[in-house]
């Protein structure tokens, strides 16, 4: 029971050689890892739907996402600098706010990380399949969904996700290099789109700016207005969380850390705004509003057949990238609580030739693979970005606690205007948390609270005398 508010020490040179990270990734793997994980389905898809509830306001939903994803990224990157340890916020909820704070964060990412690799490895599916049929090749049913849609097994999101496991146990450099190189193609997918649309942009398009209003209100049962849009967007921009779990994998954290989770959130807000402001610009919101594939509509909208189809095939090239980002960052939290002890230790190996968790990096292969390929994801996914924001919201606690608890203690990285920073980060990220569903809250809590049960025995069991 005494563990419960026990906070810990980081010391990584005390760590055993079998439990200790290979230090492999410069900045702009770090870069690259964070725009991986940012860039994938929501810039293809999220500008519609985003656009269906703020009209041209979107622009600004993508911006007020941005203000508050960018808050919590300044906050990652003090904190991470001060705790360069791998597990991102629940290694510095362990370090700053106690055990069992750290344990329930440890346990919402788990959540978090493992419906959003298997949410993607499905999304992926549904685009790898629509192109195979689209050159001849048509895969039976029974081999392209789950049973809760009358197949057996959903065989390219599992095949997807032993694909980036693969990558992922040759080393984190290697796969990491890998992911660099496929992030190239999808922003310069982006930017073939931007290129075509940008010389059909018409000002009228953005009139009236604010069809909606500021603040979200019900317009025929759903939510409507910037607030109501920026609520589902935001969700299109976190996964640089999943460079702060590479810290211990970085060759000098103090500089790369920032600059990868920072340099990643400036560079996709960019993105955004940029190909939203030019996508309004190019069509009436309306016409592209309900479509599930807005970019490549406009392309086609405006005869560019071809281009579209580039567009649509770098939508497959950008999803494993996500995937990658996602499983990378899962398997060292599962690594590090196993090396804390609050999951089994044997778990924490590290391969002597590779430098990377292999064991737990199967391991959570498996449960995603699992999850892909069997689990009707629909309902549910939304648990990720609950899992996400209680993530977010441990970390600027953390933050803000370090700054009253340690004034003094050198900091490489200070993030500007801390007290208006992190208490904007909190606010913001409880707002989006209750704009969420009231059913994918119950499950939250439901979750964590089998979590916190779970831990309340073993606490137990490890206070008994031998």
């Amino acid at each position: 029971m005494k563990t419960w508010g026990r906070r810990k020490t980081i010391a990584l040179e005390e760590i055993a050689e079998h439990h200790r990270l290979t230090r492999t990734l410069s900045w702009w793997h770090l870069i690259a890892l964070g725009v991986g994980a940012i860039v994938g389905t929501g810039i293809y898809t999220l500008i519609g739907v985003g656009a269906n509830l703020a009209g041209p306001a979107v622009i600004l939903s993508f911006v007020v996402a941005g203000v508050v994803c960018a808050c919590t990224a300044l906050a990652y990157a003090e904190v991470a600098t001060m705790i360069p340890a791998s597990g991102s916020a629940y290694t510095y909820s362990y370090a700053v706010l106690g055990e069992m704070i750290a344990w329930i964060i440890g346990w919402s990412l788990i959540l978090e990380y493992s419906l959003v690799c298997s949410a993607v490895a499905v999304g992926w599916s549904g685009y790898a399949v629509g192109f195979l049929k689209s050159i001849g090749v048509e895969l039976p049913l029974a081999l392209t969904v789950g049973p809760h849609a009358g197949g057996l097994l959903n065989l390219p999101a599992v095949a997807i996700t032993g694909l980036v496991a693969g990558l992922l146990v040759l080393g984190a450099r290697e796969s990491a290099t890998i992911n660099a190189g496929l992030v190239a193609i999808k922003i310069a997918a982006l930017l073939v789109f931007v290129a075509v649309a940008l010389p059909h942009f018409d000002a009228a398009n953005f009139h009236p700016f604010m069809p909606f209003g500021f603040a979200g209100h019900a317009v025929g049962g759903t939510q409507h207005g910037v607030m109501a849009a920026a609520a589902i967007i935001f969700f299109a921009f976190y996964g640089f969380d999943a460079i702060s779990t590479a810290a211990e994998e970085t060759k000098r954290p103090e500089r790369d850390l920032p600059v990868g989770i920072i340099g990643s959130m400036l560079i996709c807000t960019a993105i955004y705004v940029a190909v939203a402001a030019v996508a309004v610009g190019a069509m009436p919101f309306t016409a592209f509003a309900s479509s599930s594939e807005p970019l490549a509509l406009i392309m086609r909208e405006l005869g560019s057949n071809r281009l579209a189809a580039v567009v649509s095939a770098a939508a497959v090239v950008a999803l494993p990238t996500v995937i990658l980002a996602f499983l990378y960052g899962q398997s060292r939290i599962f690594f590090v609580m196993a090396r804390d002890g609050l999951l089994p230790r044997a778990l924490a190996k590290v391969s002597a030739r590779s430098g990377s968790p292999v064991r737990i990096t199967v391991i959570t292969a498996v449960i995603v693979a699992v999850l892909a390929g069997l689990v009707p994801l629909d309902q549910i996914a939304a648990l990720a970005n609950a899992g996400t924001l209680a993530a977010f919201i441990a970390v600027s606690v953390c933050m803000l606690v370090l700054r009253r608890r340690s004034p003094d203690q050198p900091r490489v990285y200070r993030a500007p205007l801390a007290w208006v920073v992190g208490p904007t980060a909190i606010l913001g990220c409880l707002y989006l948390f209750f704009s969420l569903p009231e059913r994918t809250r119950l499950f939250f809590f439901l979750w964590n609270g089998v979590g916190l049960a779970g831990y309340i025995v073993a606490s137990w069991r490890r206070a008994e005398p031998a």
